[in-house]
């Protein structure tokens, strides 16, 4: 399908709030925007599930679900970033994969996401009646293997208004708008799914920290020509991955789809940052916030790294892991509830400023990275 051009002032009505529409695609520098310090942003909430992992870390609460979401939100982070896709009949639900499976005897079964109802959707896993049996959840690995969807704490699925209803009400959202990478969306459908996800978030999200991200280069540009009250991020893998649409293969390409749609940062694989760190300073003459996400954000070293290069957060899945070494390392002090790491003063804390390196000392510890990568 190509994409097919339909005027927003043909969209039906939202409040007048989320309209901030461009007058054009012109190249200009977007309003800019500030995370709160750098960041820690806790992956589908507690973490991502692995299941056929070894690390039990990687299966401890369902992802994406209300319980992973308030475990993470006891650990000093910012925001957790999760999935919203849209029911056949208009409803945003949270949930990573293009398809959900289930298995009745024997029989592995397929279906879409966004071609169930609400109803059919929530039928999948535990059910928030306890008498009530739920289709048994299944998951199909990269490597084609359909596994049980097994957690230690598991959860039932859920929509973007009970999250917005039962998650703890300091943390932020950061909501990532999940389309399948292997369709070519047209604008009006778009639209219409953008719309439904912007009522849910100005019906629901009061004062609560929201940032919407997207793989997807025009969905991404289209929220933000939607309404003008949250960021808007785009997502990049940043050349590990290759794509058709070139918009999605380089932070430069990245840069280029955030001037032309006003957009308000980057989120990339992290991986792509520390091969390319001259995009850094790039990003930042173009007035744009800088997250990442990946693997390395796992290890506080790789995060240390990217406070130190001006990186302004990190997507990360070890939620307390990652939050305790940030706070050890004293890129950011800790909560008021927490105690001060036993070799910190509060004057310490007082003091907390990015470190000084000299670029010589920059560009060995990149170099250095950079061959730790590729091997």
């Amino acid at each position: 399908m190509a994409l097919r051009t339909v005027l927003v002032a043909d969209v039906p009505s939202l409040p007048d709030s989320v309209y901030g529409l461009s007058e054009g695609l012109e190249m200009s520098k977007p309003t800019s925007f500030k995370m709160p310090g750098f960041s820690v942003i806790g992956h589908r909430g507690n973490g991502m599930n692995v299941l056929q992992s070894s690390d039990r870390r990687t299966r401890g609460f369902k992802e994406n679900s209300i319980l992973s979401f308030n475990s993470a939100a006891k650990f000093p982070i910012d925001f957790i970033e999760f999935d919203v896709q849209v029911t056949k009949d208009d409803c945003p639900v949270i949930f990573h994969d293009d398809f959900i499976y289930s298995q009745e005897n024997g029989v592995v079964n397929e279906s879409r996401v966004t071609d169930l109802s609400l109803s059919e959707f929530l039928l999948y896993g535990p059910q928030k009646e306890a008498e009530k049996t739920g289709k048994t959840l299944m998951r199909k690995s990269k490597e084609g293997q359909v596994l049980k969807w097994d957690v230690d704490s598991d959860d039932p699925l859920c929509t973007l208004q009970e999250a917005f209803e039962r998650v703890e009400q300091s943390l932020g959202f950061n909501i990532e708008l999940k389309f399948d990478d292997q369709i070519v969306y047209e604008r009006e459908f778009l639209v219409h799914v953008l719309r439904t996800v912007l009522q849910v978030v100005f019906d629901y999200a009061k004062d609560r920290p929201v940032i919407f991200s997207s793989f997807q280069p025009d969905a991404a540009q289209l929220v933000r020509e939607l309404q003008s009250t949250y960021p808007v991020y785009f997502l990049t893998d940043a050349g590990n991955q290759m794509y058709k649409d070139e918009r999605r293969n380089s932070l430069e390409e990245a840069i280029k789809v955030c001037l032309e749609g006003k957009l308000q940062g980057i989120v990339s694989e992290v991986k792509g940052v520390f091969r390319n760190p001259s995009a850094i300073a790039k990003i930042k003459e173009s007035n744009l916030s800088l997250l990442t996400y990946g693997k390395l954000n796992n290890v506080g070293e790789a995060v240390y790294m990217q406070y130190v290069m001006g990186i302004d957060g990190v997507i990360v899945d070890f939620v307390e892991e990652i939050s305790e070494s940030v706070t050890l390392m004293m890129i950011r002090p800790p909560s008021p509830s927490s105690p001060l790491p036993s070799s910190a003063s509060k004057d310490d804390v007082a003091a907390i400023a990015r470190p000084e390196f000299s670029q010589k000392e920059i560009d060995f510890l990149l170099k250095l990275l950079s061959q730790l990568i590729q091997h």
